[in-house]
C-alpha cells in the first residue's frame, strides 16, 4: 500500500476484524514486519504480537470498531490522525491520537498512541 490514508484506515479496520487470520494478513500488508505499537496500556513488536493484542481488544470491547476522525497529516516519514473507538450504536468509548513513522515503501514501522484530548497548558 502507498497510500497512507488507505494505510491508516486499513489498520483501524484490521483492530475489530474477528477473524485472527484475516487480520495477519491485514497487518502483514500495512506494518513493517519488526514494526512497534505503543499505547498507554500495552505494546506491541511484530506481526503476531500485533494480532495478539487486537484479539484482547475486541475481548475487552465486543461490538465496537475503530473511526478515524481527522485527515491523516503526513509530513516527510510521519504522520498522525485521530480516531474514536465506537459502540455498536455510534457512541464514543474512546478517543485519541496516534503518530506514526512510516518505511519507505509506506507501512507503518512505528506507532505511539495517545488517548484523550490533550490538556491546555
Amino acid at each position: 500500500m502507498t497510500d497512507i490514508t488507505e494505510t491508516v484506515d486499513t489498520w483501524l479496520a484490521a483492530w475489530t476484524d474477528p477473524d485472527a487470520e484475516r487480520r495477519l494478513n491485514v497487518i502483514g500488508q500495512v506494518w513493517a514486519p519488526e514494526g512497534v505499537l505503543i499505547d498507554p496500556p500495552m505494546s506491541a513488536a511484530g506481526h503476531a504480537e500485533l494480532v495478539e493484542i487486537t484479539g484482547a481488544l475486541q475481548a475487552q470491547f465486543p461490538g465496537h470498531t475503530f473511526r478515524r476522525t481527522t485527515a491523516v497529516d503526513v509530513h516527510h516519514d510521519l504522520c498522525r490522525y485521530g480516531w474514536s473507538l465506537v459502540t455498536a450504536d455510534g457512541g464514543v468509548t474512546l478517543s485519541g491520537v496516534d503518530v506514526a513513522e512510516l518505511t519507505a515503501d509506506g507501512r507503518l514501522q512505528r506507532v505511539a498512541g495517545f488517548f484523550g484530548d490533550l490538556v491546555p497548558a
